[in-house]
C-alpha cells in the first residue's frame, strides 16, 4: 500500500487555487497591530494591508490546497492496493454500466462500480466529476463510507469522493451536502490505515475549499482525531505528511478566519513538528503556523508561548526555499505583533539569518526578509538598536542598490521606519555610517507612488534632525551632489497630489536659499555617504559622515 500511495503522491496535482477575494480581506484588528504610533501609522497601517495580501497571494506557488489522488493514464489497470491484495481484477465499465452496478445490491457490482468510478476520476487530465455528480454516485459512496464490514469498498469510495471534492466550489459542496464529512470524521479512526489515511486526504480537500468548508470539517470536532493520529507512533510518513497537510488547511482562510477555539490545541503539536526531519512535513506545519500568527496578538502569543520562534528561526537557516518561505513568513507575522513578541524573535537569533537571507538567490525571499526587518525597525528603540548592531543594514542597503524593486521598496521601508521611530542619535548614525542616502533617493524615481511617499517621509524626517542640529544646509548640498534634488522637482510634477504637496513642502523648507551655499565650502559625498573633513575621511576609508 505505502509504495503505491508514494507513487501516487509524487504526482499530485493541484486543481484549485485560492480565491483571491478570500485572501483579499485583512481584518481591522489586525490591521490595528501595527506596531509604530508614529505621525505615519495610517500609511504604515495600509502599508502593512497591502504587504499581507501581496503575499498571501503569492502562497498560490508555495503549496498546494486541494490535492487529487490521480492514476497515471499509462496504468489504466492500476487498482488499490488493497484491491490488488485480494487478487481481484479490474473491471472496466462505461456510465450506464456503473450506474446500473452500483444500484445492483450485489457486493461484487457493488465493488466493481465504485472502483471503476474512482478510476475515471483518478484521470489525470479532464476527471468527468460533473458526470459523476450528475450520475447520483456522490450520495451512494457516502453511504458505502459506513460499510465497516467491507473495507475494500469503504476505501474505494473514500478515494472517489477525495477526487471529486479536489474540483470546484460546487463540487466540493456536492460531497459536503451528502453528509460525507461525519463520515470522513468517524473513519480516521477506522483500524485500516489505507482507509484513515484516505479519509484525512479527502478532509484536507474539503478543508482547502475556503472557510466556510472548513470550518464545517472543524464543527464535528476533527482536530482531536487528528492530534492522535500524529501521536500515534504506528503512522507512517505518507500519512503524517497528509495529516500536516490537512492541519494546515484547518488553519487556513480568513474572512473569517477559523474559530481559533478549535484551532488553539494544534498549535503545540505543530510547533513539535517543527523538529522534524521530513521536508513536506515541515514546511506544512510552517504554513499552519503562518496562518494562524497572520491575525492578532493573542493568536500570534499562542505561537509564541508553544516554543515555536526558535524552531522557526532554526529553519531560515536551512537551504530549502519550500521551507524557508512559510518560517520566514511565520516569523515575519509574529513581528507584527506587541513588543514582547518581537523580542522573542529577536532573541531567537533571527537578525543574523534574516541578514543572510537578504542575500538569497531568490528575489521573493530577499523580499519576505527586508518585510520582516522593516517590521521590527516599527519596533521601540532598543529594538532598532539591535538591529544596527547586528550589522544587517549594511547588506540592506545592498538590497537597496541592486535588489529586484519588491526587495527595494522593503528595504525602503525599513529605513523610513527607523528614520520614524529611532532616536535622534540612531537617525544621525543611519546617516553618518551607511551609504544609505543615494540609493534610497533614487527611489524616487520609481513608477509606484506608494514607495515615492514612503521615501519622501523618510526624507521629511532625516531632514528635521538635521535641522535640529544644525546640519539642514549640510544635507541639502548632499542632496544636489547625488541628485536628489532634481528629483524632488520633478516630483513636482508627479500625477499623485500627495507626493506632489510632500516633494514641494521639503523644497519649499529646505531648498529656497539653495542657490547661495558656497560650493566650496560643500561636503564631498563619498560612497554614498556625505564627507567633511577629507582627510578624516581618508583614515576612515570614506564611511566618515558628520552633520
Amino acid at each position: 500500500m505505502k509504495g503505491d500511495r508514494e507513487e501516487v503522491e509524487s504526482i499530485l496535482r493541484a486543481k484549485k487555487e485560492i480565491m483571491d477575494s478570500e485572501n483579499a480581506a485583512i481584518p481591522s484588528n489586525r490591521l490595528a497591530s501595527y506596531k509604530h504610533g508614529s505621525k505615519t501609522n495610517t500609511e504604515l497601517r495600509q502599508r502593512r494591508h497591502e504587504v499581507t495580501v501581496e503575499l498571501r497571494k503569492n502562497k498560490k506557488e508555495d503549496q498546494l490546497f486541494k490535492r487529487r489522488n490521480i492514476t497515471a493514464a499509462e496504468e489504466p489497470t492500476v487498482t488499490s492496493p488493497l484491491q490488488e491484495s485480494n487478487a481481484q481484477s479490474p473491471v472496466a465499465l462505461k456510465f450506464e454500466e456503473i450506474l446500473a452496478f452500483i444500484n445492483s445490491g450485489n457486493p461484487q457490482k457493488e465493488f466493481s462500480a465504485v472502483q471503476a468510478a474512482r478510476k475515471m476520476l483518478s484521470r489525470e487530465k479532464n476527471p468527468p466529476i460533473d458526470k459523476m455528480i450528475g450520475l447520483g454516485l456522490v450520495p451512494i459512496c457516502v453511504k458505502f463510507l459506513e460499510k465497516f464490514d467491507r473495507v475494500d469498498l469503504q476505501f474505494e469510495a473514500a478515494w472517489a469522493l477525495t477526487n471529486i471534492a479536489s474540483g470546484t466550489s460546487e463540487q466540493t459542496k456536492a460531497v459536503i451536502d451528502a453528509g460525507a464529512v461525519p463520515k470522513f470524521i468517524n473513519l480516521l479512526s477506522s483500524p485500516s490505515g489505507n482507509v484513515a489515511e484516505q479519509a484525512v486526504w479527502a478532509l484536507g480537500n474539503i478543508a482547502g475549499d475556503g472557510s466556510k468548508a472548513r470550518d464545517i470539517v472543524l464543527e464535528y470536532n476533527s482536530v482531536e482525531s487528528i492530534i492522535y493520529l500524529v501521536q500515534n507512533a504506528d503512522t507512517q510518513l505518507s500519512f503524517l505528511r497528509n495529516i500536516v497537510w490537512l492541519m494546515s488547511n484547518l488553519c487556513r482562510n480568513k474572512n473569517p478566519p477559523p474559530p481559533f477555539s478549535r484551532v488553539e490545541p494544534m498549535i503545540p503539536i505543530l510547533s513539535q513538528l517543527l523538529d522534524h526531519e521530513d521536508a513536506q512535513v515541515l514546511a506544512d506545519a510552517c504554513w499552519a503556523l503562518s496562518y494562524v500568527t497572520d491575525d492578532d496578538a493573542v493568536k500570534i502569543e499562542s505561537v509564541v508561548a508553544s516554543g515555536a520562534v526558535p524552531r522557526l528561526v532554526r529553519l531560515l537557516s536551512c537551504d530549502n526555499p519550500a521551507i524557508i518561505t512559510p518560517a520566514l513568513r511565520s516569523v515575519g507575522n509574529i513581528v507584527t505583533g506587541n513588543d514582547t513578541q518581537t523580542d522573542a524573535v529577536i532573541a531567537a537569533g533571527s537578525l543574523p539569518a534574516l541578514g543572510k537571507l537578504l542575500r538569497n538567490s531568490k528575489n521573493s525571499i530577499v523580499k519576505e526578509a527586508a518585510w520582516t526587518i522593516s517590521n521590527i525597525t516599527a519596533g521601540n528603540q532598543q529594538q532598532i538598536g539591535q538591529v544596527f548592531e547586528s550589522g544587517i543594514l549594511h547588506v540592506l542597503v545592498e538590497v537597496l542598490i541592486k535588489g529586484d524593486f519588491k526587495s527595494q521598496k522593503e528595504a525602503a521601508w525599513a529605513i523610513t521606519n527607523t528614520t520614524t521611530g529611532g532616536s535622534t542619535e540612531q537617525i544621525i548614525h543611519l546617516v553618518e555610517k551607511y551609504p544609505v542616502m543615494k540609493p534610497y533617493c533614487d527611489l524616487l524615481d520609481a513608477k509606484d507612488s506608494r514607495t515615492v511617499r514612503v521615501v519622501l517621509s523618510g526624507i521629511a524626517n532625516i531632514f528635521q534632525i538635521a535641522e535640529k542640529i544644525g546640519g539642514a544646509e549640510n544635507l541639502c548640498t548632499l542632496f544636489e551632489e547625488i541628485g536628489a534634488l532634481d528629483k524632488l522637482e520633478a516630483l513636482q510634477n508627479h500625477e499623485n497630489e500627495e507626493v506632489y504637496k510632500k516633494a514641494f513642502q521639503l523644497i519649499e523648507t529646505y531648498f529656497t536659499d539653495a542657490e547661495d551655499v558656497n560650493p566650496e565650502c560643500a561636503p564631498k559625498e563619498v560612497n554614498g555617504a556625505l564627507e567633511f573633513n577629507p582627510s578624516a575621511a581618508q583614515q576612515q576609508s570614506g564611511e566618515k559622515f558628520s552633520f
